[in-house]
């Protein structure tokens, strides 16, 4: 598949510019929406995270649970409706999802010390940017890898689950091991399927979709590799 970047616009050597360009934009589109939907949520967080009256509203009460599993909601509204669903759409409910995940985000204040919040971040950070730039830049297939960690993902989800019963710390500690391997896999499976989609883009409207749907798939990479990283480097309030 990747080889087909080469082969596919190798007659001319303007062909070649005209579609490296068109793909380093629309890859800077990714990016740009995923980071800003990280900040987006990382403000939310921290501003509500630091709030004792504003944590007892949102989680003092069964709406609490409607935060918890609205961002889920968002998502399969944007998968699914992706089709149906304008460009402007698509990213307002973007917006709205990182935000409301900023919310569902905001007990970790409570739960760890800003510092190690801080620090994981960076950590986070800097993990993501060199698998995602191997992702980018490697000519090694990622296609059966992909399969691979989306079984893992099942398996996690699974494990997770059993544990809200169990309590159990050795799973917890199994699954939090499982999620920063799974989902740094999936930060460099995501940006190699992400380049390779654009292949097939033939409008500017695909365009635009795809950089915000790519950015989703990224967006919850980091924020998944975030959070199980925390579980190990996180110290506890």
């Amino acid at each position: 598949m990747v080889q087909r970047y080469d082969t596919a616009y190798g007659q001319t050597g303007a062909q070649t510019k005209e579609f490296d360009a068109g793909l380093r934009s629309y890859m800077l589109k990714v990016y740009n929406y995923m980071a800003s939907g990280v900040l987006l949520t990382g403000i939310i967080a921290m501003f509500v995270g630091n709030s004792p009256a504003m944590l007892n509203a949102i989680f003092g009460g069964p709406q609490a649970y409607l935060v918890m599993f609205a961002p889920l909601a968002f998502v399969m509204v944007m998968s699914f409706g992706v089709n149906k669903l304008s460009a402007g759409a698509l990213q307002m409910i973007f917006w709205a999802f990182a935000a409301v995940m900023g919310l569902s985000l905001s007990t970790i204040f409570i739960q760890f010390t800003g510092e190690s919040i801080a620090r994981t971040f960076f950590i986070t950070a800097a993990s993501f940017g060199a698998l995602s730039l191997y992702g980018y830049t490697t000519k090694r297939s990622l296609s059966g890898l992909g399969t691979f960690l989306f079984m893992g993902l099942i398996g996690l989800i699974i494990a997770s689950i059993v544990n809200i019963f169990l309590a159990s710390s050795m799973l917890q500690f199994i699954v939090s091991v499982a999620g920063v391997l799974i989902f740094a896999g999936l930060t460099a499976y995501d940006t190699q399927r992400i380049k390779q989609d654009y292949f097939h883009m033939s409008s500017g409207e695909m365009v635009a979709k795809g950089a915000i749907m790519g950015a989703v798939s990224l967006y919850l990479d980091f924020i998944n590799l975030f959070m199980f990283l925390l579980q190990f480097l996180g110290n506890r309030e």
